[in-house]
């Protein structure tokens, strides 16, 4: 594709995905997420060229120059969206497709000191909210949303909603996921909810096995009934204040 072609392309997702982008002139000229892009790109033909300093050196000019830290050995897509431009960190190993959406604060990080493919990827159509961390060579699956604040780590399937620490799904094809299974949350404390509902399940039983064999606390309430009628007829003869 000619240079012209994919920089026509490019401007153009930002004023079809961005409601405050009002001009050809104000997304070439006030997005920096948009020179970040066309930096890595640069960088990224170096780095295949094996120019490896250059291109390190060029990414670290776009960093300063955008907030935006991308690795020259990242592969990105075609008609990347990243928006507001602050402290966005795209690893050397990540696969970016195509109308991918990033939001500010992003990180597409690894997860330890290992060679080889240690940063996700990140399929198209997927919207990532701001300050979300995706660690880990798994994969976001097609036209998927990542929840603000998120941190996903392991793999998301297509048409799906992720949210929390860690992320679990929320909405999958367009429908809710309800979750039954405290382990499907995956929280730090699943243990502590896994415990209570044990235990509230054995009261359960318990009050039904009461209710099956007696009326629970039918004495006392009988008392209360016979103590109340005595109540009601000693009103009838004694009055406030009466025999002081």
């Amino acid at each position: 594709m000619a240079l012209l072609e994919r920089i026509r392309e490019d401007v153009g997702s930002v004023l079809e995905r961005d409601p405050a982008a009002r001009s050809w002139l104000e997304v070439l000229l006030c997005y920096p997420g948009l020179w970040a892009v066309w930096t890595h790109r640069v960088s990224h033909r170096l780095w295949c060229l094996r120019l490896r300093l250059p291109a390190r050196m060029l990414s670290q000019l776009g960093r300063f120059l955008t907030g935006v830290d991308i690795h020259p050995g990242a592969l990105l897509g075609r008609r990347l969206f990243i928006d507001h431009a602050a402290g966005v960190v795209i690893g050397e190993t990540a696969i970016v497709g195509s109308d991918v959406t990033i939001y500010q604060g992003v990180t597409l990080g690894g997860t330890g000191k290992g060679h080889g493919k240690r940063h996700p990827t990140v399929c198209d159509g997927v919207f990532i909210g701001n300050n979300a961390n995706i660690l880990g060579n798994i994969t976001v699956g097609e036209n998927s949303r990542v929840g603000a604040g998120s941190v996903v780590l392991t793999d998301v399937p297509p048409n799906s909603t992720v949210v929390g620490v860690p992320a679990h799904i929320v909405y999958r094809n367009g429908e809710r996921v309800l979750i039954t299974d405290p382990h499907d949350i995956k929280d730090p404390l699943s243990d502590a909810l896994i415990a209570l509902s044990t235990r509230v399940e054995e009261l359960e039983e318990r009050l039904g096995s009461a209710a099956g064999q007696s009326v629970p606390f039918a004495a006392e309430e009988a008392e209360r009934s016979a103590y109340r009628v005595e109540l009601d007829q000693l009103r009838e003869y004694v009055s406030m204040g009466e025999g002081i």
